[in-house]
């Protein structure tokens, strides 16, 4: 049982570093880049995500590459910069980020699938196992070209990197990461068994 002596001095440091990531985890980067660039509202087109595979069908490889990375990035500072108080804190932090980048209060908590905040999450709390759930999705990409498969199969391997080298509340939290990650690509999934999910490619116009 929690001492309550202990939460009461805890309590505060825990709720404000799940707060800081939500806030943080909830900038919608793929939104804001492309309407910068001109490119309108990316919830308007392909599956109406804010990541950044769908911000890849406005044609812009730099503002998905760069959607991809600060997504990533911020569920990395996020559990970084918590990390200072504790691998406790850090755990708080990395739930924040991912809860905020899934249901940002901004968009009316609708919000994107999670893959890139959570690899960042996995590379901040073990460097080893967000290095190989990164080498799995590239593996799984390369092999079926799917982006959905690919991330899937990344979010399932991870739990098991993390019991291979990191502690057990890792572990557990690296599976309750990959459930709401998988839950949150359900349509994916059910277009990947009717063989309908778009692949990873190009067109040849232009």
């Amino acid at each position: 049982m929690i001492d309550p002596i202990s939460w009461a001095h805890t309590s505060p440091y825990i709720l404000a570093a799940f707060a800081a990531a939500y806030l943080l985890g909830s900038i919608p980067f793929g939104l804001v880049l492309t309407k910068l660039a001109g490119l309108g509202d990316v919830r308007n087109i392909g599956s109406g995500n804010i990541g950044a595979t769908n911000v890849l069908r406005t044609g812009n490889k730099k503002l998905a590459a760069a959607t991809l990375v600060l997504d990533g990035a911020k569920g990395a500072i996020a559990v970084l910069f918590a990390d200072m108080y504790g691998p406790d804190i850090a755990i708080v932090a990395a739930a924040g980020a991912l809860l905020g980048h899934l249901f940002p209060v901004w968009l009316k908590f609708r919000g994107g699938k999670g893959v890139a905040t959570a690899l960042g999450i996995f590379l901040a709390l073990s460097l080893p196992v967000g290095g190989l759930a990164c080498a799995t999705w590239l593996l799984a990409a390369v092999l079926f070209r799917y982006s959905s498969l690919s991330a899937l199969l990344a979010m399932a391997a991870a739990p098991l990197y993390m019991w291979w080298l990191a502690g057990p509340q890792r572990t557990e939290f690296a599976a309750a990461m990959a459930i709401l990650v998988w839950i949150r690509h359900h349509q994916n999934i059910r277009r990947l068994i009717r063989g309908e999910e778009s692949k990873i490619g190009f067109s040849r116009k232009g």
